[in-house]
């Protein structure tokens, strides 16, 4: 009996084993077929003859890239988008969420406020109302209208209520009894507590606002003002040939709007692989206990 349960635990084990292993492959074969296309020859990845390793290496997409002064232009507005979101977002959600983590007696308007952030959730007022809404403060063509326009995620403030909920009620009770406030009670012993959820939304609005791209197409009228991801969404490879020397000519028999393109989402893509696995150790943790005890 010991020796086939002991068995049937190592098959469980191996199956367990083998369908992480799939998961991973689904998740990193896209990233390395988009680096693949970006190196290979624009002749091969037309005949759709590039998989799992580049044909034809070249960098003459990447060089192209260093030579587009727009990339790196819109580039750095998604840095300055995700960094003042970032910050918004982090202290109106903490804000938020800790009211609405007591209880009614505690906090009377909270049901109020529940069933009004659970209206918004699954209702949205629409892309026009939206729009005329940015048009009347004033945000158009500003990288505020980008920031402002998603500055409280309802579903990260759910998370990170539910979080502090499941928080040891003692814990507040004792620092009430030695005279601390609700802001001491907040940002001195709740929030330290709270790493791992608070960590958990960052990487949410990170990745969130590093990838919308939709909301800039909206309120940008003009191409220089456009996000990284908007400006790849828009871009193509039209370059006047009156204007090119030898040297570019001889890169664009070797790169088309395909394999620029693949380069300009790989670049677009290495912030989050590199800010991730500095999150990752939170994010489980954070997600777990922030999804119950609603």
């Amino acid at each position: 009996m010991i020796e086939e349960r002991s068995a049937i635990s190592k098959l469980y084990n191996g199956l367990n084993v083998f369908l992480i292993l799939c998961i991973t492959l689904a998740c990193i074969l896209p990233v390395w077929y988009t680096l693949v296309v970006s190196l290979s020859d624009r002749s091969v990845v037309a005949a759709g003859e590039v998989f799992f390793y580049p044909k034809g290496l070249t960098l003459s997409s990447y060089q192209m890239i260093v030579e587009d002064n727009q990339f790196f232009r819109s580039f750095w507005i998604s840095v300055q988008r995700v960094f003042f979101a970032t910050i918004i977002t982090f202290f109106v959600v903490l804000l938020m969420a800790y009211p609405l983590s007591k209880t009614s007696k505690d906090f009377k308007p909270r049901n109020f406020f529940m069933w009004l952030l659970i209206f918004c959730m699954l209702f949205s007022g629409g892309m026009v109302p939206w729009f005329m809404t940015m048009k009347s403060l004033g945000l158009i063509n500003s990288i505020w209208g980008l920031v402002l326009g998603g500055g409280l995620p309802v579903f990260n403030v759910i998370l990170v209520m539910n979080f502090f909920r499941n928080l040891p009620k003692e814990l507040e009770e004792s620092a009430i009894m030695d005279g601390a406030g609700p802001w001491r009670i907040l940002l001195g012993i709740i929030l330290p507590l709270s790493m791992p959820v608070m960590a958990t939304i960052l990487v949410f609005t990170i990745v969130g606002h590093w990838n919308e791209f939709f909301q800039a197409l909206l309120i940008m009228t003009k191409n220089e003002n456009y996000p990284l991801q908007s400006y790849i969404r828009q871009v193509s490879a039209n370059v006047d040939l009156t204007k090119i020397d030898a040297e570019s000519a001889k890169r664009l028999t070797t790169m088309s709007n395909q394999t620029l393109n693949a380069a300009k989402i790989f670049v677009s893509m290495l912030p989050l692989l590199v800010v991730y696995p500095f999150f990752q150790k939170y994010f489980v943790k954070g997600i777990t206990l922030g999804s119950v005890k609603g």
